[in-house]
């Protein structure tokens, strides 16, 4: 397979695991015989540096004509004033909404030999994988409107939290798909017994349930997920939920695991390139220290492979690579461990086959 690669590094320790996760694609392109072409852009506060712009219409328009996206953070101190017009994150945000990106695949699993390091209990931690489904492109990060004004001599700000039924029946539908390769369950986290939105969030996941009689569906309130998320992650298999929700689901979920270096991500749309990129951040405390932990991005570089490429056998052989390296007592410094950053990478590659 040949395929065009766009690799947005981003800010922070971007750019350093990003570069690791390419070294992984390219031992797999070595490995089965693929071709793939790499092309770098700037996103986030390093393009609001060199461009003004958190994405500039000359990024977005090479994602949209590549086969997939792998990005690294964003954000960092440097651009952290809340009066700035121009934000890191805005690059994000334009990214989903220009590639139609409305969902957000993030899967928790445990490792065997790293439950001693998860601020949890190792019993609670056995046989964990989730998979949350995110909502990436409504909800109150996209509202309108949104106003920050002076009334009656006091400032009010408003955000609106706003969903439609057809972008809530494609999230839920994706998240029956994919739980029909998994343990067939499904739950949908909602707030229905506060908010309207949620209301009909529950109502339109039981409408798509009716054509999919195959699969488990639960509703639960998303104060009662945060809570069995801990106390028992285990039961879960599929978990879908709106956008805010499931950004602060996802960073609790991210300590099963025992660090958030350890996670992927995948957002998809419908047809076009996907973005992949690890969730930790930009982690400007340890940018350009060589110590960042690459498994959160190279495993995003599998779900690359599986999702956009189509390839499974090599996604496998690159998440088979990283459970043996951890097994094998590879640590990054998160980990406990002293590898840098590309030493963690090389015992990943050694055992790719």
């Amino acid at each position: 397979m040949k395929a065009r690669i766009v690799v947005l590094g981003g800010d922070g320790i971007g750019p350093e695991v990003t570069a690791e996760a390419v070294r992984a694609l390219n031992a797999i392109a070595k490995q089965f015989g693929h071709a793939f072409e790499y092309s770098e852009y700037p996103i986030g506060g390093i393009s609001i540096d060199t461009t003004g712009s958190a994405l500039t219409d000359q990024t977005l328009n090479a994602c949209k004509s590549s086969d997939a996206v792998l990005l690294g953070a964003v954000g960092g101190p440097k651009w952290d004033d809340p009066n700035a017009k121009v934000r890191p994150e805005q690059g994000l945000l334009g990214l989903r909404k220009g590639l139609g990106l409305y969902a957000n695949l993030r899967p928790v699993k445990t490792y065997q030999s790293l439950l001693e390091i998860s601020p949890l209990k190792s019993e609670r931690l056995k046989d964990v994988d989730v998979l949350v489904v995110r909502e990436l492109t409504g909800g109150l990060y996209f509202g309108e409107p949104r106003v920050r004004e002076r009334v009656n001599g006091y400032v009010r700000a408003v955000d609106t939290l706003v969903y439609h039924d057809y972008e809530i029946e494609r999230v839920v539908k994706l998240a029956f798909e994919l739980s029909r390769g998994r343990r067939k369950k499904v739950t949908s986290v909602d707030k229905a017994n506060v908010l309207e939105s949620s209301r009909l969030w529950r109502q339109t996941a039981n409408t798509v349930k009716e054509k999919h009689p195959d699969i488990a569906l639960d509703h639960m309130l998303v104060d009662t997920a945060a809570m069995r998320l801990i106390s028992s992650p285990a039961n879960f298999d599929v978990l879908v939920t709106e956008n805010m929700f499931g950004d602060i689901l996802t960073d609790e979920a991210s300590m099963l695991a025992g660090s958030m270096g350890m996670l992927p991500s995948a957002s998809l749309g419908d047809g076009g390139p996907g973005v992949y990129e690890p969730i930790h951040g930009s982690a400007p405390d340890i940018a350009g220290k060589g110590i960042a932990n690459p498994v959160g991005a190279i495993l995003s570089a599998a779900l690359l492979l599986r999702y956009s490429l189509k390839l499974e056998n090599e996604a496998r052989a690159i998440e088979s690579a990283v459970e043996t390296a951890i097994a094998r007592g590879a640590r990054s410094a998160d980990l406990g461990g002293t590898l840098t950053t590309r030493h963690m990478t090389d015992e990943i590659i050694s055992h790719i086959r």
